[in-house]
């Protein structure tokens, strides 16, 4: 069976975002080269990755490059605001839209690029994931959403069962 991953926020080719995010590599080539190990470690040509957006800066052909690099062969796709060649690439991945909502083991998920206080069947239950944020928004804490960027995991990707083991906290510790 696959194994389902969440991520976001790689910023491949982003030479101020390491400055942005305090991120510790001292080039971009370290960065893009750490980030695509820590992936490619845990998630296996057969799994399914989501991934929320701000994949890579450059052009086409360096996203294409990078995409490649990457041995997930399914991987759908939220674009984010750095996006704008990445959106170009419907062949290099298993879907691109700006917004999604999937059922993975009978729990609905609802994917964006940004953090939402409310989403569809948000008080039934339903997570959402999201990124762009760099883990610097406040986490609300009745709230089942959360941050899936690399900056909030040791630049590696979330697996499913670590956000549901968080989301059940979550949802323990919520008076009711």
């Amino acid at each position: 069976m696959a194994n389902i991953w969440f991520t976001a926020d790689f910023h491949l080719g982003h030479k101020n975002i390491i400055r942005y995010c305090n991120r510790p590599f001292d080039t971009v080539e370290e960065m893009n080269r750490t980030i695509i190990e820590r992936l490619n470690s845990l998630v296996k040509t057969n799994d399914i990755l989501y991934f929320l957006g701000d994949f890579c800066i450059g052009p086409k052909a360096r996203v294409v490059e990078l995409r490649r690099e990457i041995r997930c062969k399914r991987i759908f796709a939220v674009p984010g605001n750095h996006d704008k060649d990445t959106r170009k690439l419907t062949e290099e991945f298993s879907w691109l839209g700006d917004l999604a909502e999937v059922s993975i083991n009978g729990q609905r998920i609802v994917l964006c690029h940004y953090a939402m206080r409310v989403w569809n069947h948000s008080s039934h239950g339903a997570w959402h994931l999201y990124g762009h944020s760099h883990g610097r928004l406040p986490s609300l804490d009745a709230s089942l959403s959360m941050d899936v960027g690399v900056d909030t995991h040791d630049f590696h990707p979330w697996h499913f069962d670590e956000i549901r083991y968080r989301m059940k906290e979550t949802a323990a510790s919520t008076p009711g």
